[in-house]
This record gives C-alpha cells, structure tokens and sequence, in this order.
C-alpha cells in the first residue's frame, strides 16, 4: 500500500498533506507523524496535516508538529488546505470550527474569536494575561491569547536581535506553560505594521506561523498600539490580520502546493 501526500506550504511554513476524507488511511501516531516530518529520512515539514471526514463541517483537519504532538490549530495549515480543497470551506479542528475562502490575496480564514483569560491559555496558575508580571531575560511583561492554540507575545525594539533558539525553548516548557507555548517576539513599526518572530511549540523556529500573527496583531490591538488591521511580516512574508467588529479574527495571506508524491508505510515501521 503506497499513501500519497501533497507538500504544501503558506510562507514557508511547510506541511504534508494526507488527505483521508474518501479513503481510510493507517493510524497516524506521535511516532509516525515524526517520522515523516523529519528532514532527513522523512518527507520533512514543520507540520503533518490529516485530513477526515466530519459530521459537524465539510471535513476536518488533524495537525501534528514535527515532534509528533498534537495541536489544536494552524493558520498556515488552515490556509493551505483551503487551496487544496478549491472552495469556501468549514473546517472542523481540536481549536474549534474555522472557515476558509479564497481571497484575492489568497485564503481568508475567520479564525474566530480571541480568548484571554488566565485558564482559557491555560497558565498555571491566575494572573492578568494583558501585561503578565513575568520576565524571561530581556522578554518582559507579555501578553498571552489563545487563538485557537497558546500563545505568549512579547514587545521588543528588534525581534531579529532576540536569541529565540535559546530563549524559545526555555519559554516553550516553563512549568507557567501546563500545555507548552508558542513565542512570539514583535515589533510595532507603524500603526498598520508589524515584524514577527516565532518559535512553535513543537516545531522550533519557523518562517512563519499563522495563529504566532494572529495572536500578535490581537495582543498589539488590546494595547493600543496598532489597528484593527494590520499586516504582519514574518522571515516568510506578510499576512493581513483584521479583528471585525463581531470579534472575529480574519487572516489573509498565500498559499502553495510545493509537489506530489506517495510513499510506503512499511518504510516508516508502519503495517497498513
């Protein structure tokens, strides 16, 4: 039995695609998904997205980060498969429903809406998520949002100038964090504009991580600093982050099918 696959990316944030909505596949595990993400004896990607059928939208979307984990959404991901999928769709995912449509800068998503209380991250214990009294070196007095998935921002003069291979991580598994975080670091460069930096949990530094800029531009609105919509540039490019009125987060941005290809579960350990 040979599974086929299509490599996909949105900004470089790269993803192997299974799609098992018509055709039942093997048992995607922590190990398996590891597996085909690793560089250099697997597929390689940042993510590992299986697509299913579902009961409550048109199909629903599993995601699992190059460590194998679990996670609830990915904007990137999102984006992708709505290319793939070639028609506004419902998508069904651990964060919740998400919407995708094509968009004439690309896919639009409504990621729904941000949540910013203490359990809802979750942290570890109480504290005021709008200017967390907690500092790591240098990245100070954060701002947590879930969107979806956890996220923690930190506002910095020069997100390039932050050692995010060393600080990432450090942050990533603090005993603060029970489910993990993704760090973010970011800097305001106009009312409309922003540059951003993130490290994903369980997937380290990426080029770039649609949920990282949504939660970004969100934690900046709840300050202060930016508009309600506002581009987000990231090492792979820009997305467009609008918070409506209803309280809907909104991302638009690309998104690429890289190629195709199939391969043996045999040669992952797995007996199909």
């Amino acid at each position: 039995m040979r599974i086929e696959f299509t490599k996909m990316h949105g900004l470089g944030n790269d993803f192997v695609v299974l799609d098992a909505r018509e055709r039942p596949l093997p048992a995607i595990d922590a190990g398996f998904a590891a597996a085909l993400a690793d560089r250099h004896t697997g597929i390689g990607c940042d993510q590992l997205i299986l697509l299913e059928p579902s009961d409550t939208a048109d199909f629903r979307m599993r995601i699992f980060n190059a460590d194998g984990s679990e996670v609830e959404a990915c904007g990137n991901a999102t984006r992708a498969v709505g290319l793939l999928h070639g028609r506004p769709a419902r998508i069904e995912t651990l964060g919740g429903l998400l919407s995708a449509t094509p968009a004439e800068a690309g896919i639009s998503v409504d990621m729904g809406r941000p949540r910013f209380d203490w359990d809802a991250i979750p942290l570890g214990y109480a504290m005021d998520t709008h200017a967390m009294p907690v500092a790591w070196e240098e990245l100070v007095n954060p701002i947590a949002v879930n969107v979806g998935n956890p996220h923690v921002i930190f506002f910095v003069p020069d997100p390039y100038a932050i050692d995010m291979a060393r600080l990432g991580p450090m942050i990533e598994t603090d005993p603060l964090f029970p489910e993990r975080i993704n760090v973010n670091v970011a800097a305001v460069t106009a009312r409309d504009a922003m540059t951003l930096r993130v490290w994903e949990r369980g997937a380290g530094l990426t080029r770039a991580c649609g949920t990282g800029a949504c939660a970004t531009a969100i934690g900046a609105m709840k300050r202060g600093l930016v508009d309600r919509r506002v581009t987000v540039t990231l090492p792979g490019g820009p997305l467009v982050i609008e918070w409506r009125e209803d309280g809907a987060i909104v991302m638009t941005g690309p998104a690429t099918e890289a190629f195709r290809g199939s391969f043996d579960p045999a040669d992952f350990g797995i007996i199909a």
